[in-house]
């Protein structure tokens, strides 16, 4: 593996990192916080929320670890081998699954079914309540353990990289 490959994989584990931090915060306490308001505030933070997140750094990290990840796959599969190529494409493959994957086909269609709700309605205070809080919740600490388990692998990777195993 070249220097530059290596040290950039670290900035990586990083990535993965922060983005399954903020997911942390959201299925550790911001959820439960924003449950806590009346549902009226809530909802309507959340869908503040799910349009300001697509103006930051958080998206930028989001969508560029899924291209990495794939990055990461194919280099599993084409260049290296041993179980530096299991774990490190095993990091990838985790999260294209359980973070991008699970992004796309449940936290998604939920945040566009807010999105499309009057916030003082009580049709929408029963759907925040009752269907988002809890479905939006489980699977968002779905996409925590993801990118927990993605750092993870593709730090062992890397150790097993360094301890000088086959590449």
């Amino acid at each position: 593996m070249s220097p530059l490959l290596f040290y950039f994989a670290h900035l990586v584990v990083l990535a993965y990192a922060f983005v399954g931090g903020v997911f942390l915060a959201f299925s550790d306490f911001i959820m439960r916080s924003l449950a806590l308001t009346s549902g009226q505030g809530g909802a309507e933070a959340m869908q503040v929320i799910n349009k300001e997140v697509f103006r930051w750094v958080f998206m930028v990290l989001f969508l560029g670890l899924a291209i990495v990840s794939v990055v990461l796959i194919v280099l599993a599969v084409f260049a290296w081998s041993g179980s530096v190529a299991i774990l490190m494409g095993m990091a990838g493959l985790v999260y294209l699954i359980g973070c991008f994957g699970v992004t796309a086909g449940f936290n998604v269609p939920m945040n566009e079914a807010l999105a499309d709700m009057d916030v003082s309605t009580s049709a929408t205070l029963t759907y925040w309540s009752a269907t988002y809080v809890p479905r939006w919740t489980i699977w968002n600490t779905v996409r925590t353990v993801a990118c927990a388990l993605s750092a993870a692998l593709l730090l062992f990777g890397l150790t097993s990289v360094s301890q000088g195993r086959a590449v």
